[in-house]
């Protein structure tokens, strides 16, 4: 008998798979009869429309909607990822489940009228408005849902309104820290290079279509996409088994994907992953900065643990970024897409999320497998994405997951040793070129702060550059501002070479007056507000001032003439009948004819380009910085801090400051990095901006960081995005706290001279208190043998002078290099015949390892009966006491004797004994210790943050306490000062 069904068998699978494949092939799948669930147009604009599945039945009597959840999709995706199935659909299952389930579509940007010009910004700002509707309408906060970049979206929208209307936030596999982990392995350096040269020369020209984003997706993952479409083939004939997946199948293969305008990818590509903003804050939307820092409300983060785009370790920045809100994570074992469509997301994800919302209403336990987000090192999210044991083991036996995880282990050894060298290939890149421009810079080269902001402005003139009061400032942007600043000038007849005064506070109008002037070629004259003005006038050799509105009182004083600049909008000055007061901002810049002389940025490298001022034994004195010297000081910033364009600098050190003028704003500029500037220094307002602005890099003079880490409402809590403090000054014991606070942060200290001669810098930042090594690309320096007691450079015995050895008190010499301040104390014949060399007059040391350590200024020097002491060296000796905050040693004349006085004040609650006194000082590398040392209630600091020591030494010898302590020679130990010792020393 013959046995039919092995003829019409396989018959019949033919013919199935021919008329199934034809239905693919004509309609681009099977026909699965599904219904999508039915939803309501709420809010139709050209940006976006907003639905409202399963709008509410408004009958009487009739249920009231739930909470209502507003999702989100991702821009290369369509909004009906949410309804892919209506029984096994996010919006089916929300629904069900009792909640209001809301969508934003963004629609295809490539079918509407300017679609493909949309940023980021253009997202952020319409969901933020459906997250207005929604809570207009249903009158409860929202809870935000976000898939992919979807959820990045909800991130930056509730950071930019302040989680203002927002319940909670459930994001699914959406990257935080992106450098932590991108997709395919790929290193977080040349994911960050790549990522800005395709933003720059790629996606600034072209889009993506549909199609590239859903071939560029599939290429993530292959070899899965190559298995799903064979065993589509292979079933083809049973449509029955093929029906469930099919609605998902089409979705991914040609329906879900949308086109993505080539502004948004360049502004994510630098912004968030360039530049890892997300992490760091500081990103623009429309002008405004935003940081996640900002977000206070709840957030659940879905984590896929096979994700290879949103990958484990960058999806749980969240936790760091986002310090104030309650981060709780939702881990499942699946794949990035199988995190919302799928067959887990129907029975894990959306039942989660719907338990979740409820609990966050206060019905309901927290969900099973919700959990706290732990926090997590930054050295174990770095390079460590999905590993690859977990991608095999996701279909493998639990003992192959072991052999692979010894893999992975090897492997872990190898990324970390390449990870150093790959950063210092990128910095060496980045360094190099600058150090040799500043190698070929000479008398005649044309070069001033004016030109390199020109030379920025032109190469990226949509370049973020300036940071103020949340706005940001492109260097276009700034850069016309400058020019018509110079043609106001022009206009009240300022010339190239003239000196103009600037008395403004740090400011964007004093940033942009002291450009103009370089860019005119004029002096730009840095007045420090706490000096005598007067006689800043006449050191100076100032004719006209610019001033700030909230300067313009204490300008008119001067008698000279005032120029008026900035203020914003509200400013009254009332100049009526003012002669010698003129407004700025009156002057229409179009209406002023350039004089034929005028050259924008005509300063050569020899040129005068600023005045600065110092005081040197309680005198004040004018320091001359040339263009040259301004170059030196902002190529070796640049160079040493490692300055690129993914860097903020936070200006807080003035700009009357030459920290403020050289590292600062020097450093910024010729490192293409922002720099964003203060309003004042207080710990809150210290906390905020470093996190809106994402600063990376904080300027400081002196004490100044104590004013912040040492106040009682001080708390770092969370990530924060500094990696370096650069100034110069910072005591040891407050750099040490500094350190500690910031780690992983470190300090880069700078000692530099006026004139540039002679610049060293603590690149490492291992050794607190040291100053270095001399910068790359700045002068030679060496250091003369000194006699401290006779206050000589000692020489050999062939005449020329002799050199320090190690640990040898010497002063550090410089040869010049470009023009020689004419102030400056000249040597020739020094170690060989004719030779020259300029003298810093700073004292110095130089340990075993060749880094030099500062001991004093040689006009500083307190010669006392019992040997010479060194004030620098003094001060960072006490200040290594745990419980010093301050120190200044300073020398008193009393009973025809010179003592030496060290004051000190405590951190809050300190005490110090005298024996960590008598320990401290006994350490002294050179010199000897101080007379005295006693503890004051507060130095008075100087508006650099230097401590004053005119109204210590106007109080004399300090009164007997226990905290004040003598040096009793014969036993070698500070003792309590009692007011017998206190006679004897002599009461002035």
């Amino acid at each position: 008998m013959v046995d039919f069904s092995l003829i019409t068998g396989p018959v019949g699978r033919f013919l199935a798979t021919a008329q199934n494949g034809i239905e693919v092939l004509r309609y681009g799948g099977l026909e699965t009869g599904a219904v999508p669930s039915p939803y309501q147009i709420v809010e139709s604009v050209p940006m976006y429309k907003l639905r409202r599945y399963f709008p509410p039945d408004s009958r009487p009597g009739a249920a009231a909607p739930g909470a209502p959840v507003l999702m989100v999709h991702p821009m290369m995706m369509s909004a009906d990822m949410w309804d892919v199935t209506r029984a096994d659909g996010a919006a089916g299952i929300l629904h069900a489940s009792g909640l209001d389930p809301w969508v934003i579509d963004f629609g295809s940007p490539d079918q509407v009228e300017g679609g493909m010009q949309r940023n980021l910004a253009d997202h952020v700002v319409a969901l933020s408005e459906a997250v207005d509707t929604v809570k207009r309408v249903t009158g409860h906060d929202v809870h935000l849902i976000g898939y992919s970049q979807g959820g990045m979206f909800c991130y930056q929208t509730a950071a930019y309104r302040r989680a203002k209307d927002l319940a909670s936030i459930i994001t699914f596999g959406s990257p935080v820290d992106t450098l932590a982990a991108l997709p395919m392995g790929i290193p977080p350096n040349m994911g960050a290079v790549a990522a800005n040269f395709m933003a720059d020369h790629v996606f600034s020209r072209i889009d993506i279509p549909g199609w590239l984003a859903r071939t560029g997706f599939q290429m993530l993952d292959p070899l899965k996409t190559a298995q799903a479409r064979l065993d589509f083939l292979r079933q083809l004939h049973d449509r029955e088994a093929l029906l469930p997946r099919e609605q998902q199948r089409r979705f991914l293969d040609s329906e879900g994907w949308i086109a993505w305008s080539g502004p948004a990818i360049s502004e994510l590509l630098k912004q968030f992953i360039a530049h890892n903003r997300m992490m760091s804050g500081g990103f623009s939307v429309r002008g405004d900065l935003v940081t996640l820092a900002d977000i206070d409300c709840p957030i659940l983060a879905v984590v896929g643990e096979v994700d290879d785009i949103g990958q484990p370790a960058s999806v749980r920045g969240i936790k760091r970024a986002a310090p104030k809100a309650d981060v709780y994570e939702y881990l499942i074992r699946t794949g990035h897409f199988g995190l919302v469509v799928g067959s887990k997301a129907a029975v894990q994800s959306w039942p989660t999320v719907a338990a979740w919302v409820k609990w966050r209403g206060g019905a309901g336990a927290l969900p099973d497998g919700v959990v706290p987000m732990a926090v997590r090192s930054e050295t174990a999210a770095t390079d460590s994405g999905v590993p690859f044991a977990s991608r095999v083991a996701a279909g493998t036996a639990a003992a192959t997951e072991v052999a692979f995880g010894l893999a992975r282990t090897a492997a872990d050894a190898v990324v970390a040793a390449q990870k150093s060298a790959r950063t210092l290939a990128v910095e060496t890149a980045r360094t190099l070129p600058r150090l040799a421009r500043l190698g070929q810079v000479n008398d005649h080269t044309r070069i001033s702060l004016g030109r390199i902001m020109s030379e920025q402005a032109m190469n990226n003139p949509d370049g973020e550059f300036l940071l103020f009061d949340g706005r940001v400032h492109t260097y276009e942007a700034v850069d016309r501002r400058v020019n018509n600043v110079v043609r106001g000038l022009i206009g009240v007849g300022i010339r190239q070479g003239v000196r103009v005064g600037l008395l403004m506070d740090t400011r964007p109008s004093a940033l942009v007056a002291i450009a103009a002037l370089s860019r005119l070629g004029a002096v730009a004259v840095l007045i420090p507000p706490d000096a005598d003005l007067h006689e800043v006038v006449r050191l100076g050799g100032i004719a006209d001032v610019l001033a700030d509105p909230g300067n313009l009182e204490v300008a008119r004083g001067l008698g000279i003439r005032v120029l008026v600049l900035g203020g914003g909008e509200s400013r009254d000055l009332n100049l009526q009948g003012d002669a010698d007061v003129t407004d700025m901002e009156k002057i229409d810049p179009d209406q002023v004819e350039l004089p034929g002389w005028y050259r924008p940025n005509p300063g050569f490298a020899r040129d005068l380009a600023f005045v600065a001022f110092a005081s040197a034994g309680g005198e004040l004195v004018p320091r001359q910085i040339t263009n040259f010297r301004w170059a030196l000081s902002a190529f070796g910033t640049a160079s040493a801090a490692n300055l690129g364009n993914r860097d903020t600098v936070y200006c807080l050190t003035p700009l009357h400051h030459q920290s403020g003028l050289l590292v600062s704003l020097g450093g910024a500029v010729v490192g293409g990095a922002r720099i964003a500037l203060s309003r004042g220094l207080t710990p809150d307002r210290f906390l905020h901006e470093i996190r809106q602005y994402g600063v990376t890099v904080v300027s400081y003079t002196w004490a100044m960081l104590g004013e912040v880490i040492d106040d009682p409402s001080f708390v770092l809590s969370g990530n924060h995005p500094v990696r370096l403090f650069i100034g110069s000054g910072m005591p040891t014991g407050l750099w040490r706290r500094v350190v500690e606070v910031f780690d992983p942060a470190h300090v880069v200290e700078f000692f530099a001279t006026t004139d540039g001669q002679a610049v060293l810098a603590n690149v490492s930042g291992v050794k607190y208190g040291s100053k270095g090594r001399p910068l790359p690309g700045g002068g030679r320096v060496q250091l003369a043998a000194y006699d401290a007691d006779d206050d000589i450079i000692l020489e050999d015995e062939h005449g020329f002078v002799r050199l320090a050895q190690v640990n040898e008190v010497g002063v550090l010499l410089a040869q010049p290099r470009g023009p020689v301040d004419p102030t400056a104390p000249v040597k020739r014949g020094v170690f060989a015949p004719a030779d020259t060399w300029v003298s810093t007059e700073s004292l110095f040391r130089r340990d075993e390892d060749g880094d030099y350590w500062l001991v004093d200024n040689r006009s500083a020097v307190i010669r006392t009966e019992r040997g010479p002491v060194f004030t620098a060296a003094v001060n960072d000796a006490v200040s290594r006491v745990g419980a010093v905050d301050l120190s200044v040693t300073y020398s008193l004349e009393s009973a025809g004797r010179i003592l030496a006085v060290t004051a000190v004040t405590l951190r809050p609650g300190g005490s110090v004994p005298s024996a960590e006194v008598s320990e401290a000082l006994a350490a002294l590398p050179v010199g000897v210790g101080p007379d005295i040392v006693y503890v004051t209630p507060d130095l008075t600091l100087s508006a650099s943050y230097r401590p004053l020591v005119g109204p210590l030494r106007a109080a004399g010898i300090p009164k007997a306490s226990r905290n004040s302590w003598y040096f009793d020679a014969d036993t070698s130990q500070y003792k309590r000062l009692t007011a017998a010792v206190r006679a004897e020393l002599g009461d002035l």
